[in-house]
């Protein structure tokens, strides 16, 4: 909510104080929605990036973690989720890991990017070194770490605000489809630099964890439902988006989150 401006007594012509206060928001409650963004914060700049980044500008795959992964393209048509575009250019591998940027092309379109495996992996456990920051992510960025078959055969890991900066919650663990009662979990990640990020995923069951490296902090989740998935044709995605497709809040020109490693344990 947006307050009028207040004039002060005799300085009235003079001087107005605008008052911008952002209304108590309840717990986000589903994937993928659009929320009402009151007075968003500002994001930090992207780390400068180590030496030996190099970007898939024009590469259709790219090695980390011992795997080699596709890099999404669809530069100049936008696609979901978002609707979005996504560039190779803004999908670097450095001595540090794979880099996933937000950015503009030199035609002023917001490009987000993604990255995915050729096949499944099936039951197992599935585990991401972020090593970035994810409590303080752009309220319209969205990071995504998933398994993907279709929209009800999905297994995610998600950050965002969803465009309300003023949420009090950062990340959810999700079983798709999310509509589907308790098949969504919201939580509050601290602020640390790198976390670790996983499920184990077994006939039935996927039991979810975000936590510090030296476990300190610590976050758990798990969901027994039918809506679980059996392996077939789902393959794991990393993707870095736009929420609704809209800019970056605050005037923010891009946002990148690195991800140090990936590894899968057969279950």
């Amino acid at each position: 909510m947006r307050r009028v401006p207040r004039c002060l007594g005799a300085l009235a012509l003079l001087v107005a104080v605008v008052l911008v206060a952002a209304e108590p928001g309840t717990v986000a409650d589903a994937a993928r929605k659009p929320r009402p963004t009151p007075s968003p914060s500002p994001s930090p700049s992207p780390s400068p990036s180590p030496t030996g980044v190099v970007c898939a500008t024009s590469a259709t795959t790219v090695s980390f973690g011992g795997r080699t992964w596709y890099v999404r393209r669809n530069p100049t048509a936008k696609q979901g989720p978002g609707p979005n575009y996504f560039s190779g250019a803004n999908v670097c591998v450095g001595s540090d890991g794979l880099h996933l940027r937000i950015a503009k092309d030199a035609q002023g379109r917001w490009q987000c990017a993604e990255v995915f495996l050729g096949s499944s992996l099936g039951y197992g456990t599935y585990e991401w070194t972020v090593s970035s920051r994810v409590d303080n992510l752009n309220p319209e960025a969205v990071l995504g770490l998933f398994t993907y078959e279709s929209d009800t055969r999905e297994i995610d890991v998600e950050f965002s605000r969803w465009g309300w900066a003023g949420d009090p919650t950062n990340g959810q663990f999700v079983v798709q489809p999310y509509s589907n009662a308790g098949n969504l979990q919201r939580f509050t990640q601290t602020a640390i630099v790198t976390s670790i990020q996983r499920f184990t995923w077994t006939a039935g069951s996927v039991t979810f964890t975000s936590r510090s490296p030296d476990n300190a902090w610590n976050y758990s989740w798990t969901r027994t439902t039918t809506d679980v998935p059996t392996p077939g044709a789902e393959k794991v995605h990393m993707n870095l988006w736009l929420n609704a497709g809209n800019a970056l809040a605050s005037g923010a020109t891009s946002a990148e989150v690195v991800i140090s490693n990936f590894t899968f344990t057969p279950a």
